[in-house]
């Protein structure tokens, strides 16, 4: 009954969830559980945070929403919020496009790269990458599996092999190709760090090109991964990044960053949004940005991390570790992350399988060391359980 007539497009849940605090979630049952999924990098503050709720609250009760054909003062300050953090990352400044989730984000992304330049339509990006559910963000995702069922997908859409200068730098010599959008690290191909060099090298192939350089941030931007831009690692400056998830700590809310002399591309008339910008949302936004500035969520990220990594790769079953910061994936020594993610699940620990081999850990930025301390201990005996069904089959 809890489906009802909601689309199939998820599996049956195995829990359904009613309450959250922190780290905290709460099944209909009164379970407790550690929430190390955050929705998907969603709550990086943690399940209602007071901040983020005064917020919401008192927004809600002075002006929800209005037209985009109109100002709104929320709006303005997330806007230039972003471009700081922004600024101080790319040493540029530019404007924003606010959307309502990642694959809205990476639209704006594909339709700046044609509008910058006319004539050349096609955009590279590369295998095991996502960027979205929308046709056109979906053709952009470097995974065919999920292709199929809606073929023919959109043209205009060349992908590489992650990691493949060469082959990137081929299809930038044709002149056809209007941008390059890539992930500063892979989160749903299964999290994978590009090759050291690479992104710096991708950038100024784009340079040398004309084409825009544009970084999908979606999963891993606003301090996820102990700095707050993933492509910081590498001092990179792209000219679009995307953001989404933990942007509003679970209000739903996208933006498309780009350096003024692309974003300026754009006319009136060009893109637009009916809930994109409206005050309830950025009010959201709001709360959570200056919450994460105030509480440095790069050196939260940092730290938790040290604890979580050392603590997953000393369980047995753990061959290594993957990511950086708190966008991490424990990869087994067997590909059954599905039942280890269920036996975790039991275990009071919510987590997910982002590959056959690889389990998913992105738990809010504010997580305590005990809890880290209590989801190793759950996850080990996930590992544990699965390992002992295998050895009797």
């Amino acid at each position: 009954m809890i489906q009802g007539q909601i689309m199939n497009t998820y599996p049956e849940p195995p829990v359904t969830f009613v309450e959250g605090r922190g780290t905290v979630l709460v099944d209909s049952q009164g379970k407790e559980y550690l929430d190390f999924l955050s929705g998907l990098a969603v709550t990086s503050l943690g399940h209602a945070r007071k901040e983020v709720v005064d917020a919401i609250a008192t927004q809600a009760g002075v002006l929800t929403h209005v037209s985009n054909l109109y100002g709104n003062l929320v709006r303005s300050e997330v806007a230039g919020i972003i471009d700081e953090l922004l600024f101080e990352a790319t040493r540029v400044h530019g404007k924003v496009f606010f959307c309502n989730s990642g694959a809205e984000a990476n639209e704006c992304a594909l339709k700046l790269a044609r509008r910058m330049n006319p004539g050349r339509f096609r955009i590279v990006t590369t295998t095991k990458s996502f960027h979205g559910r929308t046709l056109a963000t979906l053709a952009a995702t470097g995974q065919p599996e999920k292709h199929t069922p809606f073929t023919p997908m959109p043209e205009g859409f060349d992908l590489v092999e992650f990691g493949d200068l060469d082959a990137v730098t081929k299809l930038l010599s044709t002149g056809e190709i209007a941008g390059v959008l890539v992930e500063a690290l892979q989160a749903e191909g299964g999290i994978n760090t590009p090759p050291k060099g690479y992104l710096p090298a991708l950038q100024q192939a784009c340079r040398d090109h004309g084409a825009l350089f544009m970084v999908d941030e979606v999963q891993s931007g606003l301090g996820r991964t102990g700095a707050w831009f993933a492509f910081q690692d590498e001092d990179l400056s792209p000219d679009v990044v995307t953001l989404a998830k933990s942007l509003g700590n679970g209000m739903p809310v996208g933006a498309c960053w780009a350096k003024e002399h692309v974003a300026d591309m754009f006319g009136v008339g060009d893109h637009g949004s009916t809930f994109g910008g409206q005050p309830l949302a950025m009010a959201a936004a709001k709360a959570t940005l200056e919450t994460l500035v105030a509480i440095d969520a790069p050196q939260k990220a940092s730290h938790a991390s040290s604890k979580l990594t050392k603590g997953l790769s000393k369980l047995s079953g753990v061959a290594k570790m993957r990511g950086r910061g708190l966008l991490l994936g424990a990869e087994l020594n067997e590909a059954n992350a599905k039942e280890v993610t269920l036996a975790a699940l039991d275990h009071g620990l919510v987590v997910n399988a982002v590959a056959p081999n690889v389990v998913r850990f992105t738990p809010p930025l504010t997580v305590s060391d005990n809890e880290i301390g209590e989801a190793i201990l759950r996850f080990g005996l996930a590992l544990d359980e699965v390992a002992a069904k295998g050895s009797l089959s």
